[in-house]
């Protein structure tokens, strides 16, 4: 419960941080970056029972891919900036240790998050963040042998960041970024029992092109 709480907590604090500075923001600059993202999967899970099996801890995963990323960045000054990180829905499929192939389920993960920047007028920037992500989970599509599958439609976590940006002239940067993201679902059989919880909390590993006006 006290894990629980301080999680809460935390959530709350990042949420009243990101609303504080966009509201007392004076006009700054934008920046558009484009690039790909590899996401990668922890695919952490409670061990259960199903189908007169044990199934261990971790014995759920997911897999991991290259998505798209589009991100718009609003620089209150040199140093401080928020970033708003989008992509296209995704699609992903999720097995079982010793069963196979589950199904699939599509998610679409934003990104809000704060950033500090060291070196502002430096040929590399770097720069840490943190922040907020809310993945909405849809179209689920999950069944083992002949009993239907349901997940959470939404999940809300804690984001950690940290790159770097390499200006390369006429207000164009190459961008490489590194993030942990929180995402979590409950797997749930008909009627609405727990079966498991499922910790995706994927690393997104970015690289990209960014132009600042």
């Amino acid at each position: 419960m006290k894990r629980l709480t301080l999680t809460v907590y935390i959530k709350v604090l990042v949420a009243f941080i990101l609303t504080k500075m966009i509201l007392l923001a004076a006009p700054g600059s934008g920046e558009l970056r484009v690039g790909a993202t590899y996401l990668s999967m922890a695919n952490k899970s409670e061990a259960f029972s199903a189908l007169g099996i044990n199934f261990p801890e971790n014995a759920l995963s997911i897999n991991s891919k290259v998505i798209p990323e589009l991100d718009y960045m609003y620089n209150f000054n040199a140093h401080f900036s928020t970033l708003l990180v989008l992509t296209i829905p995704q699609t992903q499929t999720v097995t079982l240790a010793g069963v196979g192939k589950l199904g699939t389920f599509k998610h679409l993960p934003p990104v809000l998050a704060v950033q500090y920047h060291f070196l502002p007028t430096d040929l590399l920037n770097p720069y840490i963040g943190v922040g907020l992500n809310y993945t909405l989970i849809y179209d689920s599509n999950l069944m083992v042998t002949t009993i239907p599958l349901a997940l959470d439609t939404h999940s809300f976590g804690l984001v950690g960041q940290a790159g770097v940006d390499i200006d390369i002239g006429h207000s164009f940067y190459l961008n490489l970024d590194i993030k942990k993201v929180g995402i979590e679902t409950g797997v749930y059989l008909p009627g609405g029992s727990e079966l498991t919880r499922a910790n995706l909390d994927p690393w997104l590993f970015s690289a990209g092109c960014a132009y600042r006006f």
